[in-house]
């Protein structure tokens, strides 16, 4: 059984528009009293608060703020658990500390059982003539009831389907989102015909994807989609700027034209994202439906675009930054990553620092320094002549098989950890957490049992 997650686009009326808005402002209430409490525990007490005891506490908090009765108890549960999940990235080092948040900054609240929501669809269109209107113009996709809330109508199409687990309402840009996780077969992600290529690839800023089998080479161009629309972003920009901004200190409003300029910064930026994601799914569709094997090389795309030392070529490194993340290096591994798991087929990834790909030739093993502008690989040992990227995704290859020159590796070691592995803590979901609770509660009582036993023979063995 795998998870997937499906997103439709919510159509509210005015009464459940209404009452989403409603039900979003009273999550984001909570979350800041949450992280509130938090924080005056540990400052007037020192004592450090955990999601269980706020979990706890739920009960009490809704006897004094009676508008929380209308909301589910495990939304309600659920946005405490957000709550913990960013004390818990900030304790690891792996987020900022918390803070409060605005209702722009606050997108939505989750269900995270089927108790609060019901989907009335099976994930596909479904065509409607009404009237006059031709077959096809119309697309009655489902609807979505919400407790306490009530029946929205939403529209998407979902390539696989299953049973719904948990949902989450997201609002962003002015427009109400329903994301929906189902537990789908395995039967039905896996092709009845695995395919048998095997692949490396390698990823650039020019060309996007460098993918070769050994023999066959390609290479996919960059779309460049902010840079295509960076003059429209720059020009919206602009106008905003030109607009009353909102100023908090001097108890400044935004004006209407500041907030309208704004939506169109933000519907410009967010159709960069949709074409981007767009992209990814394709290209990742098409090579894992020829390849049941591939192999890339370990890239830290935060530090890959860390900003550059003070008079250390900034302008020339901001430049490389947004082309990095024009081409989305890190969803582009993650996506066919995922996909190559869904079939059931292998994905490599290559310690850089160990191998070396755009300094190690495919053929001979041979390491020789490149700078960057060097794009063309020639061998001083063995005469191998091939596109630097090329060659990269060569060595990649040979190397996850066992077959580079110099080097031996196994599919056991390509994996390797990351630095943060043994600073992790498992989270979990609500539902782990409850039987890690209930595991925990038994191991106690048994250690008190054992304890008990151990005085009982003791106290025995001194009266005897």
């Amino acid at each position: 059984m795998a998870t997937r997650r499906m997103t439709f686009r919510l159509y509210p009326n005015d009464k459940t528009l209404t009452a989403l808005r409603y039900h979003r402002k009273l999550h984001k209430d909570l979350y800041n009293a949450a992280v509130n409490n938090r924080f005056t525990q540990y400052k007037i007490f020192n004592h450090k608060v955990d999601y269980f005891e706020q979990q706890n506490c739920l009960p009490a908090f809704k006897d004094v703020w009676i508008e929380y009765k209308e909301l589910p108890s495990h939304a309600l549960q659920a946005t405490l658990k957000r709550v913990d999940f960013a004390f818990e990235r900030w304790f690891k080092g792996l987020g900022k500390r918390p803070r409060f948040k605005s209702i722009r900054h606050y997108s939505g609240w989750t269900y995270p059982d089927c108790a609060g929501f019901k989907v009335e669809s099976n994930g596909e269109k479904r065509k409607v003539c009404r009237g006059d209107t031709p077959p096809g113009e119309l697309f009655k996709n489902g609807y979505l009831n919400l407790s306490k809330i009530g029946r929205i109508q939403m529209r998407g199409q979902a390539k696989y389907w299953g049973k719904p687990t948990t949902c989450t309402i997201v609002y962003r840009n002015g427009k109400w989102y329903a994301s929906i996780t189902v537990d789908v077969l395995d039967q039905v992600l896996k092709p009845e015909i695995l395919p048998v290529g095997a692949v490396g690839i390698d990823l650039g800023c020019n060309s996007a994807l460098s993918i070769t089998d050994g023999e066959n080479h390609q290479q996919i161009d960059a779309p460049k989609f902010l840079r295509n629309a960076e003059h429209l972003i720059k020009k919206a920009s602009k106008d905003k700027r030109r607009k009353r901004a909102p100023n908090r200190k001097k108890k400044i409003k935004a004006s209407r034209r500041f907030k309208k300029a704004q939506a169109s910064v933000s519907k410009l930026t967010r159709k960069v994202a949709n074409q981007r994601q767009n992209w990814v799914h394709q290209v990742a569709a098409e090579i894992v439906s020829s390849n049941s094997f591939v192999a890339t090389e370990t890239l830290v795309v935060k530090n890959m675009t860390s900003k550059a030392k003070k008079g250390k070529h900034k302008k020339q490194k901001a430049g490389l930054n947004k082309s990095i993340l024009d081409v989305g290096f890190g969803i582009l591994r993650s996506t066919i990553k995922y996909k190559i798991k869904q079939i059931g087929g292998v994905f490599v990834e290559v310690p850089t620092r160990l191998v070396k790909p755009s300094q190690t030739c495919p053929k001979c093993g041979h390491q020789h320094k490149k700078t960057l502008d060097v794009r063309v690989h020639k061998c001083g040992v063995c005469s191998y002549c091939q596109d630097r990227d090329i060659a990269a995704a060569e060595v990649m290859l040979c190397w996850s098989k066992g077959s580079l020159p110099g080097f031996g590796t196994s599919l056991a070691d390509a994996e390797l950890p990351s630095s943060t592995v043994n600073t992790r803590k498992t989270a979990g979901s609500m539902r782990q957490l409850g039987a890690k609770k209930r595991q925990k509660s038994v191991e106690v009582s048994a250690k008190n049992e054992l304890r008990d036993v151990e005085t009982h023979s003791s106290g025995e063995a001194n009266c005897g």
